[in-house]
């Protein structure tokens, strides 16, 4: 348990999750808009792991690609790219880290409340929440909408059915999804754990519907991965068919989630029990604290876990950073 001497950013893990990162030669990043930080977190060899956590304001989705990172705050999307060469005089600890992201570009977005966010063919789309609806970010306008589901009547900020959740295909927005199919302000609050749709984009159908609080859609080759939070299950869903399944269950609000090989990497949180919205979840999740889940998804089984003692509380987005040992990465 922690104490008032634990220091920050404490945790525990198993061994597996050390040897895991380490044999995939992997690290990981996670935001947290409680704590305001991106965190890095790095195998430092087979049995130990370091962090690296930095202030980012209430920061929310990831976006990866090859070199380039994009990260949500609370009302800016900030740009930033891997310059592997710079990272090695890095001043306060020359030689140790391989990869650095720097920012390179601030877009002033207003506060969104911008959930997902990913690289597209043709720029940076985000799940724009307040607006109930996904858009594009850019240098033109605070953002673009691109799209917003058919019973959405119009674009007002007023957070209408909890949109959150966005998977790619082609490097176009393909799935989405919501907490219900509301049109009123906040309307999605009334029964979070019976309500929740994922819906392909752009026809604006919806392929599964019932589920709780469902957060982080990926489309794999497997099908539709979605994390149902509420009943902290990884359901696969058949994007033709609507067909689900579940896969993986554990007693915890699980969001944010990320791939590499067959290894799913799945963030915890802790639920708010001051929350009336969280209140009729599950008390089982009330025990469970905040950390990252190391899935081995051919078979379902968690093979390695990350939970954190202090400063941690609630995890939005978790990306992989592959072949990157030791990150550094620098707050605007």
């Amino acid at each position: 348990p922690a104490t008032l001497s634990t220091p920050p950013f404490s945790c525990q893990y198993n061994p597996t999750f050390a040897q895991l990162l380490h044999q995939l030669n992997i690290s990981l990043a996670l935001s947290t808009y409680q704590a305001g930080k991106v965190v890095l977190i790095s195998p430092q060899d087979e049995k130990r792991i370091v962090q690296l956590p930095r202030t980012f304001r209430k920061a929310m989705g990831l976006a990866l690609d090859q070199d380039r990172m994009a990260i949500a705050t609370l009302d800016e999307v900030i740009v930033l790219r891997n310059s592997p060469e710079l990272a090695g005089h890095y001043p306060h600890k020359p030689g140790v880290y391989d990869s650095m992201y720097m920012p390179r570009a601030t877009f002033h977005t207003g506060a969104l409340d911008i959930h997902d966010l990913e690289w597209g063919k043709d720029g940076l789309y985000a799940v724009n929440t307040f607006f109930s609806c996904l858009c594009r970010i850019d240098a033109h306008y605070n953002f673009t909408p691109v799209w917003q589901p058919p019973f959405i009547s119009k674009l007002a900020a007023e957070d209408r059915c909890h949109l959150n959740g966005m998977a790619m295909k082609g490097g176009q927005p393909a799935f989405a999804t919501a907490f219900n199919q509301g049109d009123q302000p906040k309307s999605w609050r009334k029964n979070i754990l019976e309500t929740g749709i994922v819906m392909r984009v752009p026809d604006g159908e919806i392929i599964a519907e019932g589920l709780a609080m469902p957060h982080s859609p990926r489309l794999y080759p497997e099908g539709l991965l979605v994390l149902e939070s509420g009943r902290g299950q990884l359901t696969h869903i058949a994007p033709n068919k609507g067909t689900t399944k579940v896969i993986f269950q554990h007693p915890g609000f699980l969001r944010g989630m990320d791939r590499y090989g067959d290894y799913l990497f799945i963030g915890v949180s802790q639920v708010r029990t001051s929350s009336k919205t969280f209140s009729k979840i599950d008390d089982r999740f009330k025990q469970s604290p905040a950390g990252i889940l190391a899935v081995h998804l051919p078979s379902g089984k968690l093979v390695g876990q990350l939970a954190y003692q202090t400063s941690v509380e609630e995890i939005y987005d978790v990306k992989v950073l592959p072949s990157v040992r030791r990150p550094n990465i620098l707050s605007t």
